[in-house]
């Protein structure tokens, strides 16, 4: 019902870093519980730990860390709450992470009631509406 693609967020001044190769050499805040640290570490990155977003974007805007790779949906979540926030995402992964809702075994009825619901509020708009309320962007691709 939602997708996400890793992105790559620099502060709105940098020039340098505009695609994921670009972070070789650079210090990249990252969770190092993510499975997106390994993007930026592939990407030949040196490693900043943080405790999650939140610290990965403070240490960016403090110019402490060059970049950080996170996750679309907060990069998106944080510019819809403060969009005069100094960053910008300049390159997101090609692969997308889709969430789903989980369902009891031999729930066969509701599982299609939830998917009738979710195509209708497509083929209505209502998803786009509320998928530009919350984030600012179609999340459903």
């Amino acid at each position: 019902y939602i997708v996400s693609k890793a992105v790559l967020i620099v502060s709105e001044d940098n020039t340098d870093i505009q695609k994921f190769a670009d972070l070789k050499g650079k210090k990249a805040g990252q969770s190092l519980t993510s499975n997106l640290t390994q993007i930026a570490k592939s990407n030949g990155a040196e490693i900043v730990a943080t405790e999650g977003f939140n610290q990965a974007i403070d240490l960016l805007t403090s110019k402490r860390v060059d970049a950080t790779v996170n996750d679309g949906l907060s990069y998106l979540d944080l510019k819809k709450q403060k969009p005069d926030a100094p960053i910008k995402k300049v390159d997101e992964s090609a692969d997308a992470s889709h969430s789903a809702a989980v369902f009891n075994k031999g729930s066969e009825d509701l599982i299609k009631a939830v998917n009738k619901a979710l195509a209708d509020m497509k083929a209505d708009g209502t998803y786009l509406k509320i998928s530009e309320k919350y984030f600012g962007a179609d999340v459903s691709k």
